[in-house]
């Protein structure tokens, strides 16, 4: 693995998520690298199919969306197949790949994701809101367990959780932003219940509609987090710190948007550098505290990911 890869996956969650770098700083150094080499493809994919970079600096772009998305199945088979890859990102996802036998089901199951998007895929239930979170951050969550050497179904399945928390959270703090770029994930059922047209979505009369199905989605968040801690045990311990700050400050964060009601999108909604230092002095002691705890079952009404997901495709 060359040093300007590494670098520029180090550049690349540097500038694209302050949460998940600080978090990543916990892990040991083998683990850390493959991490944000993740990172870096994730991230990278994201661009492309919005025409942006690091999330900014474009929007959304449907007409031209299907042909990047075809660009980058093709590049991820090609990373898959051995091909040199020159694109630094396809470069990273090959490395962790390799190192850690990460199905290619997985990467094409993340990339199903943006697909989804490109499409204008409209979601009728929190189950069909929840496939596309699958698809988005929990397949991610997969990849990312297995980087930390967990293989078995019942730690991934908390693992996937975690990713579904993350992006319940993500689609309450982003409504408006999203809405402002033609993207809605809010489930067509809470749309007519509260009588919000999906074309209004960002008119700020609809807000305080707005702030309860946001409040909703924090909610519906909350098992899942509750799920996901009961994985740190199977983890190496400064992984299980590591996921743990991640869990605390971005639950922390939907809890925020959940308090700041019909104020969540005047600003974007995030934590200081204080309180994530908090945090993650708190999830020292909560993975200390996963080495001596039994895991309880996993709630049965969760939703269940797809198990076939990880075998090749």
């Amino acid at each position: 693995m060359s040093s300007a890869l590494l670098a520029h996956a180090h550049r690349t969650i540097a500038a694209g998520s302050k949460s998940f770098a600080t978090a990543s700083r916990l892990f040991d150094a083998q683990t850390r690298r493959s991490a944000v080499l993740l990172y870096a493809w994730c991230r990278h994919c994201d661009d492309v199919v919005d025409g942006q970079h690091l999330g900014a600096g474009g929007a959304a772009d449907p007409g031209g969306g299907a042909e990047r998305l075809h660009m980058l199945y093709a590049q991820t088979r090609q990373a898959y197949a051995g091909e040199t890859m020159t694109e630094p990102a396809f470069a990273a996802l090959q490395a962790v790949a390799l190192a850690h036998r990460i199905p290619i089901a997985l990467p094409l199951a993340h990339l199903d994701g943006f697909a989804m998007d490109v499409d204008g895929h409209r979601y009728d239930t929190l189950d069909d809101t929840l496939r596309y979170c699958y698809h988005v951050a929990g397949v991610v969550g997969l990849m990312m367990a297995r980087i930390m050497g967990a293989h078995d179904d019942a730690t991934l399945d908390r693992a996937c959780d975690l990713g579904l928390a993350f992006q319940l959270t993500n689609i309450a703090r982003d409504i408006v932003d999203d809405a402002q770029v033609g993207r809605c994930y809010l489930p067509d059922t809470w749309l007519a219940m509260h009588r919000v047209p999906r074309a209004e979505l960002a008119d700020p009369r609809h807000r305080h509609a707005l702030a309860d199905m946001a409040a909703a989605l924090v909610r519906a968040a909350e098992p899942y987090y509750a799920s996901a801690r009961h994985g740190l045990a199977a983890l190496p311990l400064r992984s299980a710190w590591a996921v743990a700050t991640a869990h605390g400050v971005y639950r922390e964060i939907g809890l925020r948007v959940e308090r700041e009601g019909m104020r969540a999108w005047d600003r974007r909604v995030s934590t200081s550098r204080a309180t994530k230092l908090r945090l993650l002095l708190r999830a020292a002691g909560t993975a200390v505290r996963s080495r001596r705890q039994v895991s309880p079952a996993r709630p049965a009404q969760l939703w269940q990911r797809p198990l076939t997901s990880d075998a090749g495709r």
